[in-house]
This record gives structure tokens, sequence and C-alpha cells, in this order.
């Protein structure tokens, strides 16, 4: 893509909002170099395909020679952001935190060049930070703005709890970017009262304001807004049968805004794909390319078409995988062994087995302490099979 293609695809594709476009656009074509910052709260282990359409934008930028900032909220997953929730979220530990963003930066390598990335930790310096210096964050905003914000008034009309320390979440957010001196934050479109809390952050610390970018967000697999506490996401890290499977299960409206959102498809194109389904072309097969698409992004054409072709075999001829995946776990009860093997919490692991989608050697256990001490297969859903090998 040419740079000036890609300028002005950075600036539109999947972009809700722009603040202030004029001053981004300028600073772009003027050739500065800017800092681009994604505040990611470690809440959960894995990063799903809807979060990471941010990502591909940051690599965007990144290919036009710009620096990403990213700020894992080592400090402020603990308290939560309340942007899209309707109810308080409960508080993480600290140690919670520390073991979901492990794998964070092996799952942003996949989009972006991390050696170019700049990292930073917020803990670094908000478990360092004087009362001084935080009530002079506070006094820059009063308690009538943040009630304001629509989901907390919603809370408040509902009578619902709203705690002290969820209103001070966008300070935090906003002192993130005095911390990089950020002039470009992006994020989903719940972030908005959050990022342009930023803006008035730097003002008072003597900062330029930065520019905000929204994009929309990206339904699950079940129309709901793809969410981990929903169990309705793909994984950029799933392996390339399970994402093709997954692709292949939602519903056929959702085909062009997947293509827009999770695939680099050229919009001309897709515009003709919503054309051709609605004049009546199989929904079937324009999803199967689209799985491909998504699968090619994360794991290269050739693990896209072989997980189609296992795809077909299982589902088409009712086959197992030609190849099925060995791994090893320690012997002990149905659901810790499955969390290992499969790499899932086993809270996740417990609620499968409760609802039946786990087999043990083609028969459904539904008993999440039974004990398992000897090598056999399990499978997960329809789709995910493991060789068990139970270690010595």
């Amino acid at each position: 893509m040419k740079a000036k293609d890609l300028l002005n695809d950075i600036l539109t594709r999947n972009v809700e909002d722009l603040i202030v476009r004029d001053e981004l656009e300028k600073k772009l074509k003027g050739g500065k170099k800017l800092r681009v910052k994604l505040g990611i709260d470690p809440t959960g282990s894995r990063i799903h395909i809807g979060r990471a359409t941010v990502l591909w934008k940051l690599a965007q930028l990144q290919q036009l020679g710009h620096t990403i900032t990213l700020v894992i909220g080592s400090f402020t997953a603990q308290i939560g952001d309340s942007s899209d929730k309707d109810s308080e979220r409960q508080m993480l530990t600290k140690e919670q935190v520390q073991e979901n963003f492990k794998t964070y930066k092996k799952q942003f390598s996949k989009i972006l060049d991390m050696d170019k990335v700049e990292l930073y930790y917020n803990g670094d310096w908000f478990e360092k930070m004087h009362l001084e210096e935080f009530f002079k964050l506070t006094s820059l905003f009063t308690i009538q703005q943040m009630i304001e914000r629509e989901n907390f008034a919603l809370r408040i009309d509902a009578n619902k709890p709203v705690g002290l320390h969820e209103t001070l979440y966008p300070l935090l957010q906003g002192y993130d970017s005095v911390k990089l001196k950020t002039d470009l934050e992006m994020g989903g479109t719940d972030q908005l009262f959050n990022m342009l809390a930023g803006r008035t952050v730097q003002k008072a610390y003597g900062q330029a304001p930065q520019s905000v970018m929204t994009f929309r967000l990206m339904e699950g697999t079940d129309g709901r807004k793809m969410s981990t506490s929903w169990g309705n996401c793909i994984y950029i890290d799933e392996e390339p049968l399970e994402m093709y499977g997954k692709v292949m299960t939602i519903k056929d409206e959702l085909i062009p805004s997947y293509f827009k959102l999770a695939t680099d498809v050229p919009l001309n194109i897709i515009e003709q794909i919503e054309k051709d389904m609605s004049l009546g072309d199989n929904p079937r097969d324009t999803k199967a390319s689209l799985a491909r698409e998504i699968v090619a992004r994360y794991h290269g054409s050739a693990a896209a078409t072989k997980a189609e072709k296992e795809w077909e075999a299982q589902f088409r001829e009712g086959n197992k995988p030609t190849q099925i995946e060995s791994a090893k776990a320690s012997k002990g009860r149905l659901f810790e062994v499955v969390s290992e093997a499969f790499g899932i919490s086993k809270s996740e692991a417990r609620r499968l087995i409760g609802q039946g989608g786990v087999k043990l050697n083609d028969e459904i256990k539904k008993d999440a302490d039974e004990m398992v001490e000897q090598d056999c297969m399990l499978q997960i859903g329809k789709r995910r099979y493991k060789n068990i090998q139970i270690k010595k």
C-alpha cells in the first residue's frame, strides 16, 4: 500500500471518533514522528481479535516510523475500568494481574515488531506516587463530571453502587499519557471518556493534548459484544483449527463486519461481498473465505488451508482430526488435567465440564472432580482434541 493510501486507511478504516482530525492529519502529513499509546489492562490472559483491531492500526503507524508505546495497567487493572460495565467490577489482586500479562508480549509480537515497541507498566509510577501528587491529579475534575458519565448515571438511576475508586480511573489513565508524552492515544469507543480526560490531564501538566482515535467494538460469536467474561471470543493465539471453526459459527449478518474489523481485505471488495450476499450468495462459502483470511492473518496461509481441510473432514464427514496434538499433564482431577492440557483457567475448565462440553475417551464427563490417572484423549467442544500423556 502506498504511503498516501496507508495514511487514508489509518484515518478512516474502522475509526469511529477522531479528535481532533485536522490536528492529527496535519501532524501525520507534516512528517512528525508521533508517540502513539495503547493502554491495556490485563484482566484476562488472552487477547481476542476484537481488541487486536487496535493493534493492527498500531502496526500501520509503526510501518510509517511512529513510536508505539504500550502501557500495561499493572496498577490500574487492580482497580478496574468500568467504561463498558453496568455494575461494579471486582478488583484484581496484584498477583492476578501479573499472571494475566505473562503471555501478552508473545501475543503482541504476532502483530507488532516488539523490538521497536516501548513497553511500560504503570505500577512503576503509581506505586511511587505521593499523596500530594495524587491530590493535584484529582483536583482536575469534579464529582459532577464523573457521575455524568453515561454508565455511571445509569447505575445511579438503577440504585446500583458506583465505587469512588472507579471514578478515579480516567485520571490515572490520563496520567499515563503524561508519563509517556503521548501524541495519539487509541482505544475502543468505550474508552472515549477516559482518553478525553487524558487531554485535560496533559494540559494541566504543560503538555500538548493528545489526539484521540476510537474504534467500534467487535461483536462476539453470539452477536453480543466480544468479551472474555461472556466466552464469545476468538483469541489471536487460538490453534488454527479452533480459530477457523469459531469463525464458521458466527451469525451470517456479522460476516461483513468481521471482514472489516478482523482482516485487511480492501473495503471495495467487502462492499461487493455485501452486495453479493444481499443477492443470495451462499453465506457458508463467504464465511469460509472469511475464516481463511482470519486464520492466515495469525498463522499463515498454509495453516489456514490445512485448518479448512481439517474442518471439512470433521464436520462434513464426521471424522476426528487426522492429527491430534499431544500434551503432558499431571494426574489429578479432571478439571485440573483439562486446565493444564489446554491452557485454560481451572474455573473455565469446571464450567465446560459442567455444561457437558468435555469428553474423556469419547465419553461426555460432567464430574469435574473425577480422577484422571492414565493416558487418554480429551476433547473440548466440537473441535479441540488432545492426546494426554500423564506425567509419571
